[in-house]
């Protein structure tokens, strides 16, 4: 089922530089987008869609959203967990809604409290391909596990996944559950707070403890996805 189109693309080289716009990506399975720094195999947030509409509503500059991918789809309205093809061949697996975060404010006063959910959904490369600006975009296949909007519950979810007599550094935590390094502060007291079950599944990474460290993998792409590789892709 067709939902929209891609209006334009976009990739940014560095943390430090603007999307520059281009004409075409190269979409890298479990990997990311070819050339753009958030490409990344341990990450929930390879690249990210934003909605035409969200520019509209908020008279933005382009690229204000920093997204990968502008799509006439309302974005607020995707579901995590859904599987969409891009293109002739490149999947995508919805992860979870961009949270609004200050830098948007540069562009406009109070744009990060009154864009809500509209900033965009995040999302992994399933399926690799080129993508290019007027390729459709429909959902594909059955749904993946959906991952919570809520960085609390994507942390209790790395955590449950965690295999057994091994832990798991903060910086790693941070990276599995897609949110900033800035947050490992806040890690001992909120594992604290949900209890022993999860005492000690999480530590610094200068710990001395004497466990294997899991590194995430197979985390976010399970041996039930390839599936989604044997099956005939929609021309």
């Amino acid at each position: 089922m067709d939902i929209g189109r891609i209006e334009a693309l976009a990739l940014r080289p560095s943390l430090a530089a603007p999307p520059v716009r281009v004409d075409g990506v190269r979409a890298i399975a479990f990997q990311g987008l070819d050339g753009d720094v958030h490409a990344d195999p341990l990450s929930p947030r390879q690249l990210l869609l934003a909605g035409t509409d969200a520019y509209d509503a908020f008279a933005l500059p382009p690229h204000t959203l920093r997204e990968n991918l502008l799509v006439d789809v309302d974005t607020s309205r995707l579901v995590s967990g859904t599987v969409l093809q891009v293109g002739d061949s490149a999947l995508l697996r919805l992860m979870f809604q961009c949270e609004a975060c200050g830098h948007l404010d540069a562009h406009h006063l109070g744009l990060s409290t009154r864009i809500g959910t509209r900033r965009g959904m995040l999302a992994r490369v399933l399926r690799g391909g080129e993508i290019r600006p007027g390729d459709r975009i429909r959902v594909a296949g059955a749904p993946l596990p959906a991952w919570s909007d809520d960085w609390r519950e994507r942390i209790v979810h790395v955590l449950d996944t965690l295999p057994p007599a091994s832990v798991i550094t903060y910086k790693r935590l941070a990276q599995l559950a897609g949110i900033a390094s800035s947050y490992c502060r806040a890690f001992p007291g909120m594992i604290a707070r949900l209890g022993p079950r999860y005492a000690g599944k999480a530590v610094p990474s200068q710990s001395d403890i004497d466990l294997p460290r899991w590194d995430g993998r197979g985390l976010f792409d399970p041996a039930p996805v390839e599936r989604l590789f044997s099956a005939e892709v929609v021309p």
